[in-house]
């Protein structure tokens, strides 16, 4: 039960993050600048080596994963492009927001909340302390989920208690990714697959949503500090990553 408990610790730190959104929703641009570059920092400095890790550790072919990160980014860009904005003409997408854009983004992060709970428990599969490992890292960024989950919402115009009511999701969902690990054994090759389908989820999500939407409601004269904030929050996954948090 050691990594329920872990998760829990995600679940304080989602919703500090996601509370942080709400408070400072009128410098909105700067977080989600900030947080966009964590999503990068996540998936070349966490995911990405990790995956790799794995295809040499059991002599796998990487390729796969790779495919099944190009597959996870165009789904999303495929769902959000077809189903959710088809109606909107491209003369208009810059002065309407589309609500259920940021429903569907602010789930695929409680997706991706759920891999991280999920993350955790196939870790302490391996140890206790691998596991403890990387609870600490799912940790120091899931503070940022929290922040993306709310800033997702938000800027896509959906109101505060909405907004809320998927924060609550997100902060529950490592808790129950982590204890279904408790119900199963997942292969190495199909942990390659997982996280490489997950990368693909991260990349849309920080480049295609997040970024336009952090320098579309900037003020005028502010793009450069959001690139160094973008950079900020990269070089800060990079640092947990190399202190191995």
């Amino acid at each position: 039960m050691t990594v329920v408990l872990m998760s829990f610790a995600t679940f304080v730190s989602t919703l500090i993050g996601g509370l942080v959104a709400l408070r400072f929703r009128d410098r909105l641009h700067f977080l989600l600048s900030f947080t966009a570059g964590v999503l990068l920092g996540v998936v070349s400095f966490e995911v990405l080596p990790e995956l790799f890790e794995l295809a040499h550790e059991h002599g796998a072919d990487p390729m796969r994963a790779m495919v099944a990160l190009v597959l996870g980014f165009l789904l999303f860009h495929g769902l959000e492009k077809f189903l959710l904005i088809h109606h909107a003409h491209e003369s208009d997408y810059a002065t309407h927001r589309h609500p259920q854009v940021g429903i569907f983004s602010a789930l695929a992060l409680v997706g991706h909340s759920v891999m991280d709970g999920v993350g955790i428990g196939l870790a302490f599969q391996v140890s206790p302390a691998v596991g403890a490992t990387v609870a600490i890292a799912v940790i120091a960024h899931d503070f940022s989920d929290g922040l993306n989950t709310v800033g997702l919402m938000l800027s896509h115009g959906n109101p505060t208690r909405r907004s809320i009511v998927m924060l609550a999701l997100d902060a529950l969902a490592p808790v129950a990714g982590a204890a279904s690990t408790l119900l199963f054994h997942l292969p190495p090759e199909t942990l390659m697959l997982y996280l490489g389908f997950f990368a693909g989820f991260l990349l849309y999500i920080g480049v295609s949503d997040i970024l336009p939407e952090a320098h579309s409601g900037a003020p005028p004269g502010k793009s450069l500090q959001l690139i160094a904030l973008t950079a900020l929050g990269a070089g800060f996954m990079y640092v947990v990553a190399q202190s191995g948090l």
